[in-house]
């Protein structure tokens, strides 16, 4: 597939990527990847390192087997924490699934099961895979034989749940990474649901060659969401609060360092003084108000505030820690080794050196984004914030182009409202649409499909429209236009009065 060609940040359109050959073991789990756990309905995102210890649904295990095998390959703990791939085991026969008429007869008095908790641990302790223990569970239940066929299919798969260590390792994607925030913290994405999201994407036109605008505070997961289906073809304007862009969520796709190429970034403080003409690259900060500028004179290291060594210490610390957010994600991601390491090694100069360099680099990416959004160009607008919409909405549709698609997420219908009407007064909008997804999960099984009986109550609220010519600002400049064409009213006044005297005259 050949790269999408365009002009380059400044000139705003589409990022030149160079193509890179697909690799032919894409397909294979490597060392440093980012993979996600998964067991039965639960979903966990980890990096895969050697020898570091991985504790998953109260087992814990090490991922160094995983290496080198397929994606979807399903694993099973074994003695030690290792991993290893796990062989299809055959079905319990039929003669041990004697099923009964009903199960009107069964007493759950906690007396039908002959082992006891030692001896299971027994069982554990002698090295007994789980499917062997699930037999003899089996086989030593006093009522199993006189349980119904769904009842019995329940019961095992109950205890193969508590009894088997059974792992799959699947590829991160948005609906997977979407599924398990939503299930584990939701509140982290300020509780979209995985539906949701999908209206998002599908409503915003999300596709390779976009120039798209990304206001989040989902922990970066719609951000990753729109690079995923961008495929890293065009460019991505992230907008972002506070001292810096949150992208924990981002990072767990694991996408090439070519994705981020064309993802700028912008702060939110910043928006009014670009909209009004007087932003300037030189009031730009480095980062935030915790960050440090550092210079060397004479062999010493100065900061603007003249802290000490022991309060500058601190101070990188915390710069490290607000742009490396470890507390926004409960997955493993990797750390920062560099300060440790330098730390060590007792070279902080080396170190803040290369924290400068990082902090202007960072700069120059938010002057190449102010130039990208100062076209005022962009294919789409993607709003999912805690904070309220409309004046995001109000601010962020200026660099917008004409017919163009917009879409706004908020987990409260009455902030949309607002927004809706003032959109509405606004102009320059239509096509408006508030709308909230409804989904409900069915089970699937002979003779018993059914919808489930818990279901979410809701995944959040959608506004979107398109963006037109703004009537008022085209109605306001023809005014103008003819008011330069026009002659005066006060001559075109006086030519009046002229004429009416002359027919009065007799």
């Amino acid at each position: 597939m050949e790269g999408v060609k365009g002009e380059g940040p400044a000139g705003g359109g589409v990022m030149e990527n160079s193509t890179e050959p697909p690799r032919q073991q894409d397909h294979l789990i490597r060392d440093g990847d980012f993979v996600v756990l998964k067991r039965e309905d639960v979903f966990k995102a980890v990096q895969v390192q050697r020898r570091k210890k991985v504790t998953f649904e109260k087992q814990w295990f090490f991922l160094d087997n995983v290496i080198g095998h397929s994606y979807g390959t399903t694993f099973e703990v074994s003695s030690g924490g290792n991993l290893q791939p796990k062989k299809m085991m055959e079905e319990i026969s039929s003669e041990t699934k004697e099923a009964g008429i009903d199960n009107r007869n069964i007493v759950d008095d906690g007396k039908s099961q002959k082992l006891t908790q030692d001896d299971i641990k027994a069982l554990k302790d002698k090295g007994i895979k789980g499917e062997e223990i699930v037999q003899q569970l089996i086989e030593n239940s006093t009522t199993f034989r006189d349980k119904t066929e769904f009842a019995q299919d329940k019961y095992i798969k109950k205890k193969k749940k508590k009894y088997e260590a059974i792992i799959t390792v699947v590829k991160p994607s948005t609906r997977i990474l979407s599924i398990m925030y939503y299930a584990r913290e939701p509140g982290k994405i300020n509780y979209m649901r995985y539906d949701t999201l999908a209206q998002m994407l599908t409503l915003g036109n999300i596709h390779a060659g976009n120039k798209m605008i990304v206001m989040e505070t989902c922990a970066g997961l719609v951000l990753g969401a729109v690079m995923e289906r961008m495929g890293g073809f065009g460019s991505i304007i992230q907008m972002y609060p506070g001292g810096g862009p949150v992208r924990a969520a981002t990072t767990c796709f694991g996408f090439p360092k070519s994705f981020f190429s064309s993802l700028f970034e912008f702060p939110l403080g910043k928006v009014n003084s670009l909209l009004n003409g007087t932003f300037s690259s030189k009031a730009l900060p480095l980062e935030s108000k915790d960050s440090i500028s550092v210079e060397e004179n004479n062999g010493t290291l100065l900061d603007e505030l003249q802290t000490s060594p022991k309060e500058m210490e601190e101070n990188i610390v915390e710069v490290i820690e607000n742009n490396h957010p470890q507390q926004e994600t409960m997955e493993v991601i990797s750390q920062e080794p560099e300060y440790k390491e330098h730390k060590e090694r007792g070279s902080k100069k080396d170190y803040i050196q290369e924290l400068q360099r990082k902090q202007e680099q960072q700069k120059k990416r938010q002057i190449e984004a102010a130039a990208l959004l100062n076209e005022r160009n962009a294919d789409g607008l993607i709003i999912a914030s805690r904070f309220h919409p409309t004046p995001l909405a109000l601010s962020l549709l200026e660099f917008v182009a004409p017919s163009r698609p917009f879409v706004i997420y908020c987990h409260y219908k009455e902030p949309l409202v607002e927004c809706y009407t003032k959109l509405r007064e606004r102009g320059g909008v239509i096509n408006l649409r508030l709308s909230e997804t409804w989904l409900r999960n069915y089970q699937v099984l002979p003779d018993r499909s059914h919808p489930k009986l818990m279901m979410s109550g809701g995944g959040g609220y959608l506004l979107s429209g398109i963006t037109v010519v703004n009537d008022k600002q085209k109605s306001e400049s023809c005014a103008l236009e003819l008011q330069k064409t026009e002659e005066p009213m006060a001559k075109k006044r006086k030519v009046q009065e002229s004429d009416s005297t002359l027919e009065d005259l007799p």
